[in-house]
């Protein structure tokens, strides 16, 4: 945008009060440049393998157990339910002694609270059991 003020006079120069924008492009292609070095560095983070995802068919043995949490949050034993948590802890602590240590296998209702499930990882723990695995439904073939 430019501006006159007056007349022009004979021959004389006019004021021309136009912005130079010339200055402003160059700070911004100094910051673009500042800013396309330092974000590779911020983005950084701990360099780490992930576990890959893996669904195997569930292979039923007959030492296995199988615990089911209701979504009211009760747990079964098969098809047994447990009265409390100590109970259970005790059933899984005498099955634990046996060579080899059978397998966990917990199976939870969709709507069931993450507190009940990790209530049974704790009593797994408890009761000194190696192995724990979820059984899940497998996703819709497209």
């Amino acid at each position: 945008m430019s501006m006159t003020v007056g007349a022009p006079d004979d021959g004389e120069e006019t004021m021309n009060s136009s912005i130079n924008t010339t200055p402003l492009v160059d700070v911004m292609l100094v910051l673009l440049i500042i800013f396309l070095i330092t974000i590779p560095v911020v983005t950084q983070s701990v360099q780490l393998t992930l576990p890959k995802e893996i669904n195997l068919p569930t292979q039923t043995k007959p030492e296995n157990i199988l615990l089911a949490v209701s979504k009211d949050g009760d747990v079964y034993w098969n098809t047994k339910r447990m009265p409390d948590n100590e109970a259970l802890v005790e059933a899984l602590k005498k099955e634990s002694v046996k060579e080899p240590q059978p397998e966990v296998h917990i199976r939870g209702d969709e709507n069931v609270r993450y507190e009940s499930v990790g209530r049974l990882i704790v009593a797994c723990q408890r009761a000194g059991i190696a192995k724990v695995g979820f059984i899940t439904e497998p996703p819709p073939k497209n």
